[in-house]
């Protein structure tokens, strides 16, 4: 299970990622609301724990913006004990847990646990594009023609594709939000996983195709339609 975990106090963020990391948890742990925002749209976690008061933007802020861009993603805030009012913002704007500080590794364990338990339960979510699905939980792509279930660059690449059908995509935006701001891969990975896609579209019968544009990027269309 991957984690992000947002906590500008230096060293409450290095103890509780050593607990988390301790109990097998991957995580990221960042230091301010912008680069929370930018690690959640730029990867893909099972959940997010987010401070309330940071730098640059509230752990509100960014809970607002990503629910307003669709992201689903679990998300637990660290308030205040007596910021009430803060709590309940939260949870209008669609936090799924608060744990109040001063707090025990042992509770924030247990509802990191609770929260990640009520995203296993929720039914997968389906995609889709002309005749193929693909499923956000499982990673599998199907067509007509037969199903596969896609490594995760493939999978991450698909998923951009379909839910920026008719968008083109430059190489540049692909590679922060498939492969991250920290990774050293360049412009000709998008190439080569554009390729195996383009195959596994195919294997599957599929009657979507991904089309590109010199200079402009990618983009994924249904065969037949403007």
């Amino acid at each position: 299970m991957k984690l992000l975990f947002a906590e500008d106090e230096v060293s409450m963020a290095e103890a509780v990622t050593d607990i988390l990391t301790y109990h097998n948890y991957m995580v990221d742990t960042v230091y301010d609301g912008a680069d929370a925002l930018d690690y959640a749209r730029a990867e893909k976690y099972d959940g997010i724990i987010l401070d309330i008061m940071m730098p640059k933007k509230s752990g509100l802020e960014v809970l607002k913006t990503l629910r307003e861009e669709g992201c689903r993603t679990p998300i637990m805030l660290l308030t205040a004990k007596a910021e009430v009012e803060d709590r309940i913002a939260g949870l209008d704007m669609g936090a799924d847990d608060y744990l109040p500080k001063p707090f025990v590794m042992g509770e924030l364990l247990s509802r990191v646990r609770a929260m990640l338990r009520r995203r296993e339960q929720f039914t997968p979510d389906i995609i889709t594009c002309g005749n193929i699905s693909l499923n956000m939980q499982s990673y599998e792509l199907k067509g007509p023609g037969g199903s596969v279930t896609l490594p995760k660059i493939e999978y991450r690449l698909m998923e951009l594709l379909m839910l920026n059908r008719g968008i083109y995509l430059s190489t540049e935006d692909i590679l922060v939000k498939v492969w991250g701001y920290e990774s050293d891969a360049e412009s000709g990975a998008v190439w080569v996983y554009i390729s195996y896609l383009r195959k596994r579209l195919s294997s599957v019968g599929a009657n979507a195709e991904i089309k590109a544009k010199r200079n402009v990027g990618y983009t994924l269309e249904e065969i037949g339609k403007e």
